[in-house]
């Protein structure tokens, strides 16, 4: 197979150097060889997005939907094949790898639908004879960067409102997983979408990433990735007035209370601090538990540890993947000496040698730990977890939202009061009772508060907040 090319004006474009794609799972296995932009192959898509976006603007609704429908169909119709493909690349077991292809399709049709509901206004003006209608109209050419943990899921999420609400699109993925990207992409491409509406340039984020944010001609980035990063991505739209969306990171709390079914809390608390190996922006990283229920759930959380199968993502009966590369194994394994060199007791966390060279490590929770400890204040994603131990409700809310991050926030519990009232006051951008607080729905919105979020929610109509921009038209007939 030769190299997987970038897609720029509605042609297969050789990038300046290409990189191989490899299996987490299996270091031996090379998915693929994808071709890396640099500064000028931006450019290019830039140019290509500024003479399509004039006839885009314009395109009739049931030309965004026919585009829409026609790419959901085909994910769907494609996502076992897809979802191994994602499993392969960035390390999620099949089964989440093909549920993640699924929700991509779903996005892409209940955004096909989208196209076909743009709504407005019609008032009255307070002055006589005078008409007022307000109506959404496209942003324009939207830059769009996504990172690697999900790698088809994402990018729909953002290139299907682009697409539906009129917008062109220039794309960089994650330079990690570019097979997803690519895949769609390809899909993309023939879906009858015109020459230069959608872009897909592939590479590292300070060649690719900095020649998008750069880019003068894009009226607004949508970004998703770290904090530090994303600030300055905020920094520089800033500089040049673009609007821009930020999805960053994560210190989620799930707080599990004395009245909670210990089954569903560990259910949850395992689901959401371990599943797709913990790389989840939305993954609960400080479970904090009150005294009564405490032991109780320390003992089931170590016991269901020791069953947990880690092994290849592809593998029939795999609860956990590896880790997605080298940087990011070594990232958890520092974080695990941090948390016992501050006095946390570890079960788990180590590193695996599985029949295949992989990056494995077996997931990891802390005892005994402190909301100051870094452990319990740093995005760690991966597979690590702390347990907070708290007194009471009062004392569980307060330790919940004792963080730089509010993205979501989850309890355990049987009471409707305490239920009610963590809704209420969690701050955080989703909440959730009785459920792990990774795993949302694709026709709502998605985003948090403080360093978690920036800017308009993502997902379901709330998206139109950020690919539109509204135009408020006086008439005297």
């Amino acid at each position: 197979m030769g190299v997987q090319q970038n897609y720029i004006g509605g042609k297969w474009t050789d990038g300046a150097t290409a990189k191989d794609n490899v299996n987490p799972s299996d270091l031996t296995d090379i998915i693929g060889s994808y071709a890396q932009a640099d500064a000028s192959g931006v450019a290019a898509a830039v140019d290509a997005a500024k003479a399509a976006a004039h006839g885009w603007n314009r395109s009739t609704p049931q030309q965004r939907y026919d585009v829409l429908e026609f790419v959901g169909n085909e994910i769907m119709a494609r996502r076992e094949e897809l979802g191994r493909l994602l499993s392969r690349e960035e390390g999620k077991t099949l089964p989440e790898g093909i549920g993640e292809a699924t929700r991509a399709a779903q996005i892409f049709k209940f955004f096909a639908g989208e196209a076909l509901r743009i709504q407005g206004e019609k008032l009255a003006s307070v002055r006589p004879g005078v008409e007022v209608e307000i109506t959404r109209e496209p942003v324009g050419i939207v830059g769009i960067i996504t990172p690697w943990n999900f790698p088809i899921a994402i990018p729909a999420w953002k290139i299907a409102p682009a697409l539906a609400y009129g917008n062109c699109v220039v794309f960089k993925p994650a330079d990690l997983v570019p097979g997803c990207a690519w895949a769609l992409a390809e899909i993309l491409s023939r879906s009858g979408l015109p020459e230069g509406v959608f872009n897909l340039v592939m590479g590292r984020g300070s060649v690719v990433g900095e020649a998008i944010l750069n880019a003068d001609a894009l009226g607004a980035i949508s970004f998703t990735g770290s904090v530090q990063t994303g600030k300055h991505v905020a920094a520089t739209c800033a500089g040049r007035l673009a609007k821009v969306q930020l999805e960053m990171g994560g210190k989620n709390p799930f707080v599990v209370l004395d009245d909670a079914d210990l089954n569903v809390a560990v259910n949850c608390a395992v689901n959401s601090a371990f599943f797709s190996t913990g790389q989840r922006c939305t993954a609960s990283s400080r479970l904090i538990v009150t005294e009564g229920i405490h032991d109780k759930f320390v003992k089931a959380m170590s016991d269901r540890i020791d069953t947990l199968k880690v092994d290849d993502a592809l593998a029939q009966g795999t609860e956990i993947g590896p880790v997605v590369d080298e940087s990011q194994l070594k990232q958890d394994m520092d974080y695990i000496e941090i948390g016992k060199k501050e006095g946390a007791k570890l079960i788990g966390g180590d590193r695996l040698k599985l029949s295949k060279d992989g990056y494995y490590m077996k997931p990891a929770l802390f005892t005994d730990t402190t909301n100051e400890m870094r452990i319990n204040r740093e995005e760690i994603f991966g597979p690590v977890a702390s347990v907070i131990r708290v007194k009471d409700y009062d004392e569980a809310l307060a330790v919940a939202n004792d963080t730089s991050f509010g993205l979501s926030s989850g309890i355990a519990t049987t009471s409707l009061k305490y239920a009610s009232d963590y809704k209420r006051n969690a701050e955080a951008g989703m909440v959730m009772v009785n459920l792990p607080t990774a795993g949302v729905d694709y026709h709502v919105p998605f985003g948090g508060r403080k360093g978690s979020s920036y800017g308009p929610r993502e997902q379901g109509r709330y998206a139109a907040e950020f690919y539109t921009t509204v135009k408020t038209a006086y008439i005297q007939p």
